[in-house]
């Protein structure tokens, strides 16, 4: 050694830091009930289960039991050693998943959407008025100005993953406080629509990590769900929810959808968000 720097890069050294240093989370599990799971079968046969997942449901397996999760409960409810999940929705984003019951299932569905061949649509409650359809097409990447570690945002062309969401406006509040939109995510990034909305300034309602200052997920972790944060996010979870997924490009002739949450119901209608198709 001749006292030279080191000639790789420290790939940390511009990361924001959270401080002061927090004790490693111990996570709010919520647990499933059996009973649960039959409301919110979609559809099964031989080869696919899908369910309308609620917004406070972990998708992959925990410590905490099979209860804890979507796949556990789901592999309890059909009684099969392993149940293929094709893509994973946040905790907090409820809507339409599909599993496949059989490896050839999940590996044809698997090289889909890798592929793209599969359609997913999405249904946002943004802030702000979206005066018009928009196409976002910027690359992603880990965002090392916020304290959140896990936290994308768009990056310079040339870096990250690329990109694409298409957002257009259903509906807006009398004042243009809030805007529900659909949602059609051309690629699969982490966090790609939360992301890409708040690029587009018009970030989800409920977004701890997204919306109006990354820190109050910091306060989640801490507190929990407070009076403060309501106010200043209005939902306790983002607004997000996926409300279709086509498998017809994948050569299945299938549609699944689910209608709009009902948590995000209620909002839309105590906002009188006017011109959305909101269930009764």
């Amino acid at each position: 050694m001749n006292g030279a720097e080191p000639e790789y890069p420290d790939l940390f050294a511009r990361r924001a830091c959270a401080w002061p240093r927090r004790p490693k989370e111990t996570p709010r599990v919520r647990l499933i009930r059996p009973e649960e799971v039959p409301a919110w079968i979609v559809f099964e046969d031989e080869q696919l289960l899908v369910v309308n997942k609620p917004g406070d449901v972990v998708c992959h397996p925990s410590k905490a039991g099979p209860w804890s999760s979507l796949v556990g409960a789901l592999r309890e409810y059909s009684g099969r050693p392993t149940v293929h999940l094709m893509f994973r929705l946040d905790r907090e984003t409820s809507g339409v998943v599909v599993l496949a019951k059989d490896p050839d299932t999940a590996s044809r569905l698997q090289r889909a959407m890798q592929s793209r061949r599969i359609g997913k649509k999405y249904l946002a409650i943004l802030c702000g008025r979206l005066a018009g359809a928009v196409t976002v097409d910027r690359p992603l990447g880990d965002d090392v100005t916020s304290p959140v570690f896990l936290k994308s945002a768009v990056v310079e062309t040339g870096e990250g993953q690329a990109a694409v969401t298409e957002f257009q406006p259903l509906g807006h509040s009398p004042d243009g406080s809030f805007t529900l939109a659909q949602v059609f995510p051309a690629t699969g990034r982490k966090h790609q629509i939360r992301a890409h909305a708040q690029w587009l300034g018009h970030s989800l309602v409920g977004d701890k990590i997204y919306g109006p200052d990354a820190r109050l997920y910091l306060d989640f972790i801490d507190r929990g769900w407070t009076r403060e944060l309501e106010e200043k996010l209005l939902l306790s979870r983002q607004a997000l929810h996926c409300a279709e997924i086509d498998l017809r490009p994948a050569g299945l002739p299938w549609v699944f959808a689910a209608p709009l949450a009902a948590d995000l119901v209620d909002f839309c209608r105590t906002r009188a968000i006017v011109g959305a198709p909101v269930p009764a």
